[in-house]
Formats: structure tokens, sequence, C-alpha cells
């Protein structure tokens, strides 16, 4: 089983550290909030599957307290989408719609492939559950960065990708509380 989460966590690491780069480019020449979040969560997502690998072959007290870290990731990705949103709301800009629109359907393409190799290792213990917490949010955030991306171009408006924004730095810190939760109520069985 453990040459196995190795194996997917490895291939999910790749693409995750490559689609940071690439939508990160994207949402800077953008100008998009929305896209940022879906980016920074991408980084989030490589930095989790990294230290996932780490805990792959370590007891239950080593594996609770990585997914503590994970939980803490996820928590500071939401707060820089947060920082973003505020920038904004002082700079606003209308961002390029297109963009967010095409790089949001590439990045929905990744996170579906890493949600499907994921997939069979969910229940397998606290380190792959969190693993696979963080790939099903990146279905959302795609999801919800195209949905943005239709309603700047109705709307001709920025409003949209601060609204996208916001609702995924909710989901990133409502998938903090459970992740470190989670880890918490694993810590105190480990002790």
């Amino acid at each position: 089983m453990q040459g196995r989460q190795r194996g997917t966590l490895r291939i999910v690491l790749g693409i995750n550290a490559v689609m940071f780069v690439v939508i990160a480019a994207a949402a800077l020449h953008a100008g998009s909030s929305a896209l940022l979040a879906d980016s920074v969560d991408n980084l989030g997502d490589a930095l989790t599957y990294a230290l996932s690998l780490y805990a792959v072959s370590r007891g239950a007290a080593t594996k609770a307290r990585v997914a503590l870290f994970k939980g803490v990731l996820i928590l500071l990705a939401a707060c820089v989408v947060i920082a973003q949103v505020v920038y904004k709301l002082i700079v606003p800009t209308v961002p390029v719609f297109e963009i967010m629109g095409v790089f949001s359907l590439i990045a929905l393409a990744a996170n579906s492939a890493c949600l499907f190799l994921l997939w069979r290792h969910r229940h397998e213990d606290i380190n792959m559950s969190s693993v696979w917490e963080c790939s099903r949010n990146d279905i959302a955030s795609n999801l919800s960065v195209f949905v943005a991306a239709g309603a700047v171009w109705l709307m001709a408006s920025p409003w949209p990708d601060t609204v996208v924004a916001l609702a995924l730095a909710g989901l990133l810190l409502r998938s903090a509380a459970g992740v470190i939760s989670s880890a918490v109520s694993e810590l105190r069985v480990a002790a």
C-alpha cells in the first residue's frame, strides 16, 4: 500500500507543481484574484503532497503531525488570497476573462486527473484522506474560476472575480479547519 501511495503522490506532486507555475503566471497576466487563489491552492497542494510522501511510511503520530502542518498551510493560503482581495479592493482592475476561462479549464483537467489518481487512497489513513480533501477542493476552485470568468465577461466588472476569490478563501478556511481538527484528534489518539 505504501508503494502505491508513494507512486500516486509523486505524480500528483509533479502535476500540482507545474500547475502552480502555469496558473500563477496566467493569474498575474490576467490580473485575476480568483485565478491567483487557484494557483496558491496548487502550491499548497504541491507542498502537501511532498509532506505526504514523507509521511507515507511513518507512524500514526507522524502522519497526524504532517496533516496538522498541511492544515496550517491551507490556512496560510487562505490568508494570501484574502490579502490579494483586499489589495484588489484598494486598486480595482477588471481581469482578462479569456485568460481566466482558458486556464481554469486547463487546471480543471489537471486536477481531475489528480482526483482520479487519489480516489482509491481517500480512506486509507489520515495522510491520504487529507490529500484527497485538497484535491477535491481544487475541482470546486477550478469550476468557480471558470464561472467567474464568464461573469466578468458578462458584467465587464471585477466583482465576480473578487466574490469568487473570497468564496475560495472560505473553502480553504473550511478545509483547513477540517484537516486541523482531524489531525488534532489523531494526535490525541496517538498520545
